[in-house]
């Protein structure tokens, strides 16, 4: 397996590493010496190893910084010592002071410690490979964890009859949404649309048929939204589309057309049993007073879904259609 490895030093450090550690990177090494290069290059693009002359400037500040980042913990830091004064130091001491300044050096967040010592080259050559081999099994320790973490996320997020968007990934979903409509000044819209007399086919046909159904339909309206519009199953028969970058002309349309496309074909359950479903939908457009959870932008919506469906279901009421229902309502 290859590795991506960072080597904060002079560039006669990095020469006197071992040729392995060439060969095993994925991109050809390069010698940082500024602190501030080297913390902005991590943030880029994360490293499995760093590499750190101990006499450097910023050598141990950058090992305590990377272990205070919690997303970058798996990251394998070696300090590599060649200060003369340590080195001088460890010739004159027993092997107590030794496992003291390796103490110290892991303390202040190195995750190993070696002695770069001339006259022992090979010896910390193997060193230096043994603690690559450690940084390269966390690394793909935590490549592993990653895509676990992403299948169990997809998992707990979706829908296990639709394949869609479930209603906890529409609760974390839909304040992201929000916050990302506010910060770039677009307007956002939803859809809540919700299976007409659909109790009645799982009466009839029993609820086999109903989960037939339901997944056909969504599959229908999957392929008949945009790019950027998301589904979810908000629960039952009853779902959610949120509209990014669509203002409340734009969203009608869209539930509208969805509408259609539901209405106007029927659905092929199997070979013998033909069904008609119509739906009904509310639309609501995002306003400069919603919450940040977007509450009252799904309360409007959901309102003109229950006006939709008073008023004899198979059709589509946006916020200002309700609104002027109302007050036509209230003149007569």
């Amino acid at each position: 397996m290859m590795m991506t490895i960072l080597v904060f030093g002079s560039y006669d450090f990095l020469t006197k590493l071992p040729d392995q550690i060439h060969e095993r990177a994925t991109n050809d090494l390069v010698a940082i010496t500024d602190f501030h290069q080297a913390v902005a290059q991590i943030q880029i693009a994360s490293p499995d190893v760093i590499f750190v002359q101990a006499s450097l400037n910023g050598s141990v500040e950058l090992c305590g910084w990377l272990k205070e980042q919690a997303k970058l913990y798996y990251i394998h830091c070696i300090l590599v010592e060649d200060r003369p004064q340590q080195l001088a130091q460890r010739s004159q001491n027993d092997w107590q002071w030794e496992l003291e300044m390796t103490a110290v050096a892991l303390h202040q967040g190195a995750d190993a410690y070696i002695w770069q010592l001339p006259t022992e080259k090979i010896a910390t050559h193997h060193l230096i490979l043994s603690q690559l081999t450690v940084g390269l099994r966390k690394a793909q320790k935590y490549r592993d964890l990653l895509q676990k973490n992403h299948i169990l996320s997809a998992i707990a997020l979706a829908d296990s009859l639709t394949d869609l968007n479930n209603r906890r990934a529409f609760d974390w979903e839909l304040p992201r949404q929000i916050t990302r409509a506010r910060n770039h000044n677009s307007p956002m819209s939803l859809i809540i649309l919700d299976v007409d007399y659909f109790k009645k086919v799982n009466d009839k046909y029993g609820h086999l048929v109903g989960d037939r159904l339901l997944k056909l339909l969504c599959t229908r309206i999957r392929h008949n939204l945009r790019s950027q519009d998301i589904a979810f199953r908000y629960g039952g028969e009853e779902f959610v589309v949120l509209l990014a970058h669509t203002n409340g002309e734009e969203a009608l349309k869209v539930a509208e057309r969805l509408n259609r496309i539901v209405g106007e074909q029927t659905f092929s359950i199997n070979n013998k049993l033909m069904i008609d479903v119509t739906i009904s939908l509310g639309v609501a457009c995002l306003q400069k007073d919603d919450d940040e959870q977007g509450m009252s932008l799904l309360y409007r919506a959901d309102k003109c879904l229950l006006a939709a469906k008073a008023s004899g279901r198979n059709r589509v009421i946006s916020w200002p259609q309700l609104l002027q229902l109302s007050s036509l309502d209230a003149v007569s």
